[in-house]
């Protein structure tokens, strides 16, 4: 028996198999725990007919869909459409069965940490979920609880003090504009209406936010870390809330999407934390060099290869953004050069699951590291 089949977690769908997702189970005693049930058609780039695209999500959906069902915790990281999908999206059977059904639903806090998008997106879902139980959101809406929000960068002495020579004159203006795309954000969390915490959904379903919390369900801690960037520093596509679990002595860590990761504080946690698992999104290298430039490419592979040195995995699943690239491999060599050096088994989840990355399958020239 390997060591997922041993704590009873399950790769349920990720962008390997064709379809944009990073989701997970993992049983508890009380029951199962679903974190991300999202999935979103691949990017135009990607090389199949948007026809194949659609059906791979639909199949990824209906595969999350089946788990969700026999679930008790519902954990959603962020509110982008690969982590979670609406109630009356037409690709699933029922909302209802979905996420209520006497389940409890972790959010990342909609009203904080979090970029206008999603704090739209956040308040579109909660509206949805709240019409199955012929709710109105507008009963839960309270004034900011809070007025001042510290600037997380500040946290980040690792990568604040890396120079970044060539880059380095790009990357403080960066920084410049970042804070003050920041300082703009304080302003919506701090002067718009918040949504409480706590809603009661049924006699046995109700939802929470997630942000820096541990819960334990039976025999499985779940620790929420508290907002990380979703990529660099003030990267624009705003915070995730990464996931510690621990299950019969082992820990797992589940990145969510930190693209890399690309900050080097991140990846000095996770080494300090010394995970038995990581399921890690590798860097958006389909998007090169144009959104991800050249200098942030190298952060991640730095960081990955720090992990793989240093924290030793028994198994890093390393896929999502990573595996929509038909260069992939050769974008992140270095990674696999590590490896070899190690005894850290890496797999994406399609090799996990037994099969090769579709990616790899549909470019004629993928690239390997032999």
């Amino acid at each position: 028996m390997n060591l997922l089949e041993k704590l009873d977690l399950e790769l349920i769908w990720f962008d390997s198999l064709g379809a944009k997702s990073a989701c997970i189970a993992i049983t508890s005693s009380i029951g199962k725990i679903i974190i991300d049930p999202g999935a979103a058609e691949m990017q135009p780039s990607y090389p199949l007919p948007i026809e194949e695209k659609f059906k791979l999500r639909a199949k990824a959906l209906s595969k999350i869909e089946n788990a969700c069902r026999q679930a008790k915790i519902i954990i959603i990281t962020h509110y982008h459409y690969d982590h979670h999908v609406l109630p009356d999206d037409p690709d699933i059977r029922s909302g209802r069965e979905f996420y209520l059904c006497g389940k409890l639903l972790i959010l990342k806090n909609p009203n904080i940490y979090i970029n206008e998008s999603q704090w739209n997106r956040a308040r579109l879902f909660l509206t949805k979920i709240l019409q199955l139980v012929n709710d109105d959101l507008n009963k839960y809406l309270t004034s900011p609880e809070v007025q001042e929000f510290e600037d997380p960068v500040e946290k980040l002495s690792i990568a604040l003090s890396k120079d970044f020579k060539n880059y380095q004159a790009r990357r403080e203006e960066l920084l410049r504009k970042g804070k003050k795309w920041f300082i703009r954000l304080k302003q919506l969390w701090s002067r718009s209406k918040w949504i409480i915490d706590g809603i009661k959904l049924s006699d046995n379903s109700h939802i929470t936010w997630g942000d820096n919390k541990t819960f334990s369900f039976g025999n499985v801690e779940v620790r929420i870390l508290e907002p990380w960037f979703h990529g660099i520093e003030y990267d624009r596509t705003g915070w995730v809330i990464p996931i510690i679990i621990r299950k019969s002595n082992y820990t797992i860590f589940y990145s969510s999407d930190l693209m890399g990761p690309q900050i080097e504080d991140y990846a000095e946690f996770i080494i300090k934390l010394r995970p038995d698992i990581v399921i890690l999104d590798g860097p958006p290298t389909y998007l090169y060099p144009y959104m991800l430039s050249k200098a942030n490419l190298e952060r991640a592979v730095s960081n990955v290869k720090l992990i793989i040195n240093q924290a030793r995995p028994k198994l890093l699943i390393y896929d999502h953004h990573l595996l929509r690239d038909c260069k992939w491999r050769r974008r992140v060599e270095e990674v696999f050069i590590e490896v070899k050096k190690s005894d850290v088994s890496l797999l994406t989840a399609a090799e996990y699951l037994g099969d090769k990355p579709l990616i790899d399958k549909l470019c004629s020239n993928s690239f390997t590291t032999s």
